[in-house]
């Protein structure tokens, strides 16, 4: 039974995934890529803490989607799932500090450190261009 409910999760999930891969966004499904890969970012990085909630789907995404159609975009782009990839969820987090856990998130990163951050309820009270709007205004900040 719980082998059909891993596959239902999978297939719900997937789309959700894809929304950010699709963009060329680089997933980071385990700790040992997330170590891999966050502290060791040449230049500017963008962070997604990605979640399954309707404001990761109206607001988040969407605004990433657009945001990346900017001239100026972080040169690195990675992305953990909270709730499905916890243990990757967790250690991105360890750079994220000193804000709480916060699933939808978006993080830009500047040589491993961490100088722009959105959270949940940031993204929640806002549209997906107010989202936008933000986004580009650091990346023209950080991404030059």
């Amino acid at each position: 039974m719980s082998m059909s409910f891993e596959m239902y999760m999978h297939d719900v999930i997937q789309p959700m995934r894809n929304e950010l891969t699709n963009l060329g966004v680089t997933e980071l499904r385990t700790p040992e890529e997330v170590v891999e890969h966050i502290p060791y970012a040449k230049g500017t990085a963008l962070l997604v803490v990605n979640s399954v909630c309707g404001c990761a789907a109206g607001n988040a995404r969407p605004a990433i989607a657009k945001a990346l159609q900017h001239e100026n975009i972080p040169q690195n782009l990675y992305t953990v799932f909270a709730g499905q990839d916890k243990e990757a969820t967790a250690k991105a987090r360890e750079y994220l500090a000193p804000y709480p856990p916060s699933s939808p998130s978006i993080a830009i990163m500047k040589d491993g450190e961490l100088v722009h951050f959105i959270q949940r309820h940031q993204i929640e009270d806002r549209t997906a261009e107010q989202i936008a709007s933000e986004l580009v205004n650091a990346f023209d900040e950080y991404c030059k």
